[in-house]
């Protein structure tokens, strides 16, 4: 399937009148197109349930108290809508829009629109959780959309994708960093580069690093075509957080932590639809249950602000691990010690109460959005693989990365710590407080990591506990790329070959994966857009798997 965004398409994307589009059921793409600047920013929906929507739009080119309406359809025309209210906003909301429309019916689908007087929002296509029985979900898995390093052609294939329901985001749907930071050169390029400039640390920047990002085009056209079920990963604050602090924050030129946390998640909940926090929580405390009628449990997970120890940085200990009896030592005595958690006790309680809830309801599904890597990814060996032949000097940035990585592999050490290989113990109690309420069949949804995956996930004791579906970035470049495509492809087929828990995975593409449940199989497909460098563009299927409730270890069929 190709694509290609026009110019005036992408011109409205960041400026002037918005081209929106809906999807009918064959995918084609049926724009209409707003009568003014107001609703620059697009329209979204969200956080669905049986009978509500949050819906999201932004107003622009007004000042102080701004009100206005809102409404609901099953069809497009708008004749007769099922809900409708008023809204307020004013720059104490940074002019986002969000409301919730209640008394619709579960399982349906309908469209939505905004309008102050006579300028009407482009239109919205959403679709509440079905309560009793469902034959089938289609879910489309994002993450890691970085401006600067492309367009996000993967969006407009999700917006495309008739077989899509809704749009999990396990995160880093911004990014943080300086206009000259990651990415500065691509973004400049392609006229991509971030605002503000600076790295942003205050609410006024990262309402402006957000607005920069629903300007998009392309976000525009995938947030108009299906609902989406967000949480953050650690970019929409600052790279790798934990409890008290990150690891690119630094107190001394940038504040205090908490004040920079607190701001992220003020613009956050601001920009993106979903609900508020629920009475008594606040709003670093979001993780949800949404409960898809008789076939699905889809749980997310707060995975930063809430439970994390601190991230042990591995470069630290390195240099004295000289064999595998020390690196063992480091595993299990630094990285693995006991209360090193990941999961606030709320977090771990309400997971387990909501797979309990899952199980005695019988839903043939308990599907988790989980941030960050879950299956035990060690580094391979390289001595004697192609990786060895590259002819990098020692000094250089190339040859100082093969260097660590040889070393980590002599040592089966991890490749990271950020993700739950960094806290093995947390992982260990997390898999037995699942086994808990006899939930072994977990099919784990995973980010993050800019590298499609297909895992399967065991305990400590070997006994298996699901599979993880792992999708790579929208955007994000892999992490292996720096070695060249072709080392990339090896390293990727070093990783699968040297880890039992990997069973494929590609690093080298941009894209999501897309995941269908029946109540007889569960099928996901590997989609990758050919660029993102470009806005024409292709996208295909590069990998397929299939897979039966209640056995989610076990893959009955793949396809590379």
């Amino acid at each position: 399937m190709s694509f290609k965004l026009t110019r005036r398409q992408t011109i409205a994307g960041l400026s002037g009148a918005i081209l929106s589009p809906l999807v009918s059921s064959n995918g084609q793409q049926k724009p209409t197109e707003s009568s003014g600047p107001i609703f620059v920013h697009g329209i979204a929906s969200g956080d669905p349930d049986h009978n509500s929507i949050v819906l999201w739009t932004r107003v622009s080119a007004v000042e102080g108290l701004v009100k206005g309406h809102w409404e609901v359809s099953k069809d497009h025309s708008f004749q007769n809508p099922v809900s409708r209210g008023e809204f307020r906003t004013g720059p104490d909301l940074d002019y986002t829009i969000k409301v919730v429309a209640t008394g619709l019916t579960s399982g349906q689908r309908y469209f939505y629109r905004f309008h102050i007087g006579e300028v009407f929002s482009p239109v919205g296509r959403s679709l509440t959780v079905a309560k009793n029985h469902l034959t089938s979900l289609g879910i489309a898995v994002a993450s890691c959309s970085n401006y600067p390093f492309g367009f996000f052609n993967a969006y407009q294939a999700i917006a495309a994708d008739p077989d899509v329901d809704v749009v999990l985001h396990l995160g880093d749907y911004i990014y943080e960093y300086a206009s000259n930071g990651w990415g500065s050169d691509t973004g400049e390029r392609l006229g991509r580069s971030h605002l503000p400039q600076n790295e942003i640390v205050s609410l006024q920047d990262y309402r402006i690093r957000h607005a920069q990002y629903k300007g998009d085009a392309q976000a525009q056209l995938m947030h108009a075509a299906h609902p989406m079920i967000a949480i953050w990963d650690d970019h929409e604050s600052a790279n790798n957080p934990w409890l008290n602090g990150a690891q690119n924050h630094q107190t001394d030129r940038e504040g205090d932590w908490q004040q920079r946390k607190a701001a992220s998640l003020q613009a956050y909940y601001e920009w993106m639809p979903i609900r508020e926090p629920a009475a008594g929580f606040d709003r670093g405390q979001r993780w949800q249950h949404y409960q898809w009628g008789d076939l699905a449990s889809l749980i997310t997970l707060e995975t930063r602000h809430t439970g994390r120890a601190q991230q042990i940085e591995i470069g630290d200990y390195l240099p004295t691990i000289e064999n595998p009896q020390q690196a063992r030592h480091f595993l299990d005595k630094v990285v693995g010690a006991p209360n090193r958690e990941m999961l606030s006790p709320e977090m771990s309680a309400f997971m387990t109460t909501a797979l309990q809830e899952s199980r005695d309801s019988e839903r043939r599904w308990r599907v988790l959005g989980n941030q960050i890597p879950m299956a035990r990814t060690h580094a391979p060996p390289i001595e004697n693989s192609p990786l060895a032949l590259i002819n990098a000097p020692p000094e250089s940035e190339l040859g100082k990365k093969l260097a660590y990585f040889k070393r980590l592999g002599a040592n089966k050490l991890p490749i990271y710590l950020d993700p739950w290989d960094g806290y093995s113990w947390a992982r260990e109690k997390f898999y037995q407080q699942c086994a808990s309420v006899n939930c072994r069949d977990l099919l784990v949804l995973t980010g993050d990591s800019h590298s499609f995956w297909h895992n399967q996930l065991f305990d400590n004791n070997n006994r298996a506990m699901g599979i993880e579906l792992g999708t790579n970035g929208i955007s994000s470049p892999g992490d292996f790329l720096s070695l060249g495509r072709e080392h990339a492809a090896n390293m990727d087929e070093l990783l699968a070959k040297h880890n039992r828990e990997i069973l494929w995975t590609n690093g080298r593409e941009n894209g999501y994966v897309r995941v269908t449940l029946t109540h007889q199989m569960g099928r996901a497909d590997f989609i990758a857009v050919n660029t993102v460098t470009s806005l024409e563009f292709h996208s295909k299927t590069i990998y397929s798997t299939e897979f039966t409730p209640g056995t989610a270890g076990t893959s009955i069929k793949t396809r590379g």
